[in-house]
């Protein structure tokens, strides 16, 4: 399997730059100074019509990784909103009190929209034991990516337990996305350890800005090109 690169994208712009440079899907989300809330379904809509990259919407709406009956409820009706608007796929992810994975939340959520695909969020860098964390994520239906920098504050502190998690187990490299201040010298280690998905935002902006600029196609490209040698190191690897 070759590599996949998600981009972040705001708005239709983002859009149209993240396909021109190469990525291979989206994930559309708003005030990224909460790190991701729901946008709205006009976004959604608007961010359709300009690109037929697969679209992975984010269902949060408060700045915290717990949930309750009332913000279920709303995100229900609103992946409803935003598959008729073209959404793909969600990204989402529930931590209960004690900071472990909220099984029940998640899968009440999911179950709303069974036989859409869907990526459980950063809240994994924040739970206190990995490997339970994983354990349950197993038995989600649905999921087939996992959202994680290996540490709340980002991959450069989090990729040697990336790396460690992914070589002791193909399942978890195999859904592993890297992400999260994911860096261009990080990409080899982490080829090596089997992670093959990657997701960037800040660093296909101009300066890193959220709010001054958009996503750049040079620098898509640039990460592009990063992957597709990498892919062809391994493509070769496998002939010798």
């Amino acid at each position: 399997m070759g590599s996949l690169l998600e981009i972040i994208a705001l708005h239709p712009a983002d859009a149209e730059a993240a396909q021109e440079g190469g990525a291979d899907r989206l994930e559309l989300c708003a005030s990224m100074e909460a790190d991701g809330l729901c946008p709205s379904v006009s976004t959604v809509s608007a961010i359709r019509r300009v690109t037929d990259l697969p679209l992975r919407v984010m269902l949060r709406v408060e700045n915290s990784f717990t949930t309750n009956g009332a913000d279920l409820n709303r995100l229900t009706a609103m992946a409803q909103s935003y598959l008729s608007a073209g959404a793909d796929g969600f990204v989402l992810g529930f931590l209960t009190p004690d900071n472990q994975v909220d099984v029940d939340s998640v899968a009440a959520l999911v179950s709303t929209f069974a036989g859409t695909p869907w990526t459980f969020h950063r809240a994994i860098d924040a739970v206190l034991e990995q490997q339970p964390a994983w354990r349950a994520l197993r038995g989600l239906p649905g999921l087939d990516c996992v959202l994680t920098a290996g540490s709340s504050i980002g991959v450069s502190h989090g990729l040697d337990d990336l790396c460690k998690l992914a070589k002791e187990d193909p399942a978890v490299a195999s859904v592993m996305m890297a992400g999260g201040g994911l860096q261009p010298e990080h990409v080899p280690w982490l080829f090596q350890s089997g992670v093959r998905r990657f997701h960037v935002g800040t660093s296909v902006r101009q300066d890193g800005s959220w709010t001054k600029a958009y996503v750049n196609s040079r620098f898509v490209r640039s990460w592009r090109n990063l992957l597709d040698a990498q892919d062809a190191r391994d493509a070769q690897d496998a002939r010798e």
